[in-house]
């Protein structure tokens, strides 16, 4: 058995692939048309994929997210280039980089525009 993807419901497409695609680096790699709806499928260097679904009739106020997820996590080369980029694009940490275990770790956490956590992770040390 192979993992395909996470889907999640956006409210504002064009954000949305900003921040996945010009601060995270995925591109877009295929979009399939549904009766009621719009998949994006984005994908990072190594196959990794997210499908972004934009509803044809989306709440005004967004999507409420339950209480079960958590986040994504995404690596990172340097959070020193990562910062600047994050700055570049007007988006903020939500937690600003941290040694997670005194190891090498370095984690911090950022915002999607619907307000999904993404964690990032530079020197992973399992």
């Amino acid at each position: 058995m192979k993992f395909l993807h996470s889907m999640i419901r956006v409210k504002n497409l064009e954000e949305s692939l900003k921040f996945y695609e010009q601060l995270l680096g995925m591109k877009q790699v295929r979009t399939k048309r549904l009766e009621d709806c719009t998949l994006y499928f984005l994908e990072d260097e190594n196959g990794g994929q997210i499908e972004l679904t934009y509803n044809d009739d989306t709440p005004q106020e967004g999507y409420i997210n339950g209480n079960a997820f958590g986040h994504f996590a995404f690596a990172v080369e340097s959070f020193d280039e990562f910062t600047k980029r994050l700055y570049s694009l007007g988006y903020k940490y939500l937690y600003e980089p941290f040694d997670l275990d005194g190891k090498g770790s370095i984690i911090a956490f950022v915002n999607d525009p619907d307000g999904n956590e993404i964690e990032l992770v530079q020197n992973v040390v399992w």
